[in-house]
């Protein structure tokens, strides 16, 4: 074949090929909707102390913090997928114990009404130490949005957190105040 063949096929390649796989103008516009994260207030930072009465900075167990997010979102047939990611951080207190620490965090996908459409709690495990005092992980979790029209999809966002017992949730607004 010559050059001049060389040529003309290329373009010819490349806009035959750019027919293959493309978005449809719904896909498309249902992506634009991808809800980005938000940390719930209050809940983004959790200290655990060990278990009893003492909430002495000796009786820490461990603190941790959700120190950020990311989504990503693809379209298929009808349903956003939304994987999410959330960096959490852990660091042992004098009164670790021994064994697995559970950092509890929580996902929530709101819907356009504020009501929970789908909600659920996990754990990120670490094994501290006060040879091994920190550690941190990236936890990732995925979505399913259903959707008749990408407008249907606007309204939604995504609620992350800690997930403190009461007793934790009120030092950490005790904490923040001072």
């Amino acid at each position: 074949m010559s050059r001049a063949k060389y040529v003309f096929a290329a373009p010819l390649l490349a806009l035959a090929l750019s027919g293959c796989g493309g978005k449809s103008k719904e896909e498309a516009v249902a992506g634009s909707y991808c809800p980005s994260p938000f940390l719930v207030q209050d809940a983004q930072s959790l200290t655990r102390f060990k278990p009893g009465t003492g909430r002495d900075p000796r009786d820490i167990a461990f603190q941790a913090a959700l120190t950020g997010t990311g989504v990503e979102c693809e379209v298929s047939r009808n349903k956003l997928v939304v994987s999410l990611k959330l960096r959490v951080t852990a660091n042992a207190g004098p009164s670790v114990g021994a064994g697995t620490t559970s950092v509890p965090y929580f996902v929530r996908l709101i819907d356009g009404s504020g009501r929970v459409s789908e909600g659920r709690d996990f754990n990120a495990d670490y094994k501290l130490s006060t040879t091994n005092p920190r550690g941190a992980s990236i936890e990732e979790i995925t979505l399913s949005i259903p959707f008749n029209t990408p407008s249907d999809l606007g309204a939604y966002r995504v609620a992350v957190g800690l997930k403190p017992t009461a007793d934790e949730l009120e030092y950490n607004r005790r904490a923040v105040a001072r």
